[in-house]
């Protein structure tokens, strides 16, 4: 299919809705940055109320992931938690409608050593990330220090993958589809960056189980794959916004040593390790709105 001949299909009525939601990333991708969170937080509470759906599955998460809060302190977690990831929406848009040079006066960026050391010696790295409110925002802002691919799953609507896809091309080198893993070792092995994330639920054929907070969660076993194949330093990448809503805080953890081990379930349960410490830094701004624990081991009744 030739770019006009897509241009013509995006068209068709049934990508008005989807032409009107990019509209409104732009627009608010635009707006000042205290009114962009005021209106990211009014996302965020009536999502809390409304999203009865979502709400059940957040709710669960916190319940099996912070049994020692009580049931109040719950509740408000999974409140901060919409209203988080509601200011993300417009985090998102930002990331993806501007160029994150003017963002660059509110980024704190630490242990930056570690991947300079990385870089100097000409090897790329697999970089962890995690599913924060903060991710795509926190692409683009790593853009600005240092270059990366990203491995990411395709989106549904051709309209908005193609959006999606030419705003993550804007902050990262490469947009690599999660099934291509010749992709990614070919772009490992030429010394580049692949920023990739392991922390969701894909299925019991591509995972192993191992705990994430104490519960047994279905972890993907390409992480230590992808760096068994390659070689490639495994560096975990944590990010956040502080608390006062105008800063963000990236960090790269040192690489982590003897990874992998040889022992899937041990490998595992070491990068669940890694990602569970970073999320109960600021436990608020993870995507618990998402089933982290569908796939159960055999027996296990369903949780959601």
């Amino acid at each position: 299919m030739t770019d006009n001949a897509s241009d013509a299909r995006f068209l068709h009525p049934r990508y008005w809705t989807t032409w009107l939601a990019i509209g409104a990333m732009y627009v608010g991708a635009w707006l000042p940055w205290r009114l962009k969170m005021a209106i990211g937080r009014g996302i965020g509470l009536l999502a809390w109320r409304f999203a009865k759906r979502r709400r059940h599955i957040t709710e669960t998460n916190i319940r099996l992931c912070f049994p020692e809060r009580d049931a109040a302190q719950q509740r408000k977690l999974v409140k901060e938690v919409f209203v988080a990831n509601g200011m993300g929406i417009l985090e998102t848009a930002t990331g993806w409608c501007r160029d994150p040079e003017h963002l660059r006066h509110r980024v704190v960026f630490e242990g930056r050593e570690h991947m300079a050391r990385l870089q100097a010696e000409g090897r790329g790295a697999l970089i962890i990330g995690i599913h924060f409110s903060t991710l795509d925002l926190g692409g683009a802002l790593h853009s600005l220090f240092f270059p990366a691919d990203a491995v990411y799953r395709p989106h549904n609507n051709p309209l908005f993958e193609r959006f999606m896809t030419r705003a993550r091309h804007r902050s990262f080198g490469t947009a690599i589809d999660r099934h291509d893993l010749r992709g990614v070792v070919r772009h490992l092995k030429a010394g580049r960056n692949v920023w990739y994330s392991p922390d969701q639920d894909f299925g019991r054929d591509a995972s192993v189980f191992a705990p994430f907070f104490g519960v047994e969660a279905a972890t993907i076993r390409l992480t230590a794959k992808i760096a068994r194949m390659t070689g490639a330093p495994v560096i975990p990448f944590i990010f956040h916004r502080d608390t006062d809503d105008t800063t963000y805080r990236l960090e790269y953890l040192p690489p982590l040593e003897d990874f992998p081990s040889g022992d899937e379930r041990a490998d595992a349960a070491r990068i669940n390790a890694v990602i569970e410490a970073a999320i109960r830094r600021h436990p608020e701004q993870y995507l618990w709105l998402h089933r982290r624990f569908k796939t159960r081991p055999e027996g296990e009744p369903e949780l959601y």
